[in-house]
C-alpha cells in the first residue's frame, strides 16, 4: 500500500524502493495491480516477522506513542528515538516496550525513514556526485567526530487516519530521532531540533554539520539571524532538483 502511495505522490520506483525497503519488481506489480484494478487488486503481504511486539500493540498503546511523537522531546534531545520513547512508556505509563519493536511500530506507521548512502555519491558522475563532492564531502571531512555530521529532514507522511508532518535526523551510525506534529513546522520547531544537535557533540561543543532536505531554512528571518549568531553550526540544504529521497 505504501509503494502505490508514493508512486502517487510522483516518486520514481528506484525512489519508493530506496525509502520503503521493497524490491523494484515488487513495487512495479503492485503499481500495475492497482492501475488495473484499484486499491482491492494490489496484494498486501506481511513484512517481517509474523509474530512480534510491533503485531499486537493495543491502541491504547499505540495512542501515546503518537501522542509522545506530537510532543516536545526530553531535554537536549533533537527528536525521539526508540530508545527514548521506550524509557518514556515504561517510566510513565509502565508499558514495557523494546527499541526493536518501537522502530517496527514506526516501520508500520511509515515513519521509518532511512539514512542517505552520502558517501555513495563520491564517484557519481552526476549533479548530486557533484553536489556532494562540492558541498557537503569537504565539511564533512573537517569535523572529526561522527557525532558532528547530521543528516536530516522534514517531510509529509502519508498516513490514512491523521496529517503526519515528520522532522527527522540522523546521527552518527544512522540512529534516527523524530518528532511529529499535525501541521508543517514552524521555525521555532526547526531551532529547538538545531540547538539540540549543538548539545548532542563533543563535550568542547566543537561545530556541527547538518545537510538538511525538504525546507530551505535559510529563507526564514529566523533562522538565518540565529544561524548568524551560531558560526559553530554550519547548514547544507540538499537542492530540490537532485532526486536525494525524502
Amino acid at each position: 500500500m505504501q509503494a502505490v502511495k508514493l508512486r502517487l505522490d510522483g516518486l520514481t520506483v528506484a525512489l519508493v524502493s530506496q525509502q520503503t525497503g521493497l524490491s523494484a519488481p515488487t513495487i512495479s506489480a503492485a503499481w500495475k495491480a492497482f492501475r488495473e484494478g484499484g486499491w482491492a487488486a494490489v496484494p498486501v503481504r506481511p513484512r517481517g516477522r509474523l509474530k512480534g511486539q510491533a503485531n499486537v500493540l493495543d491502541t491504547a498503546t499505540q495512542k501515546r506513542l503518537w501522542e509522545v511523537l506530537y510532543s516536545p522531546p526530553i531535554a537536549e534531545h533533537p527528536g525521539w528515538s526508540s530508545a527514548d520513547l521506550a524509557a518514556y512508556l515504561s517510566n510513565e505509563h509502565g508499558v514495557e516496550l523494546t527499541q526493536r519493536g518501537i522502530e517496527h511500530w514506526w516501520e508500520n506507521q511509515g515513519l521509518k525513514h532511512e539514512p542517505w548512502p552520502l558517501s555513495a555519491l563520491t564517484k557519481q558522475r552526476s549533479q548530486r556526485g557533484r553536489w556532494y563532492r562540492q558541498a557537503v564531502a569537504p565539511l564533512f571531512d573537517s569535523l572529526k567526530d561522527a557525532e558532528q555530521r547530521w543528516q536530516g529532514g522534514v517531510r509529509r507522511v502519508a498516513h490514512p487516519q491523521q496529517p503526519v508532518y515528520q522532522l527527522y535526523l540522523h546521527g552518527s551510525r544512522g540512529r534516527l530521532w523524530m518528532r511529529c506534529f499535525k501541521r508543517p513546522p514552524l521555525a521555532d520547531d526547526y531551532l529547538a531540533a538545531m540547538q539540540s544537535l549543538m548539545c548532542m557533540g563533543p563535550v568542547n561543543k566543537g561545530p556541527v554539520a547538518l545537510v538538511f532536505h525538504g525546507a530551505w531554512l535559510s529563507a526564514s528571518p529566523e533562522i538565518t539571524a540565529w544561524l548568524a549568531q551560531h558560526t559553530m553550526f554550519w547548514l547544507v540544504p540538499v537542492p530540490a532538483d537532485i532526486g536525494l529521497a525524502s
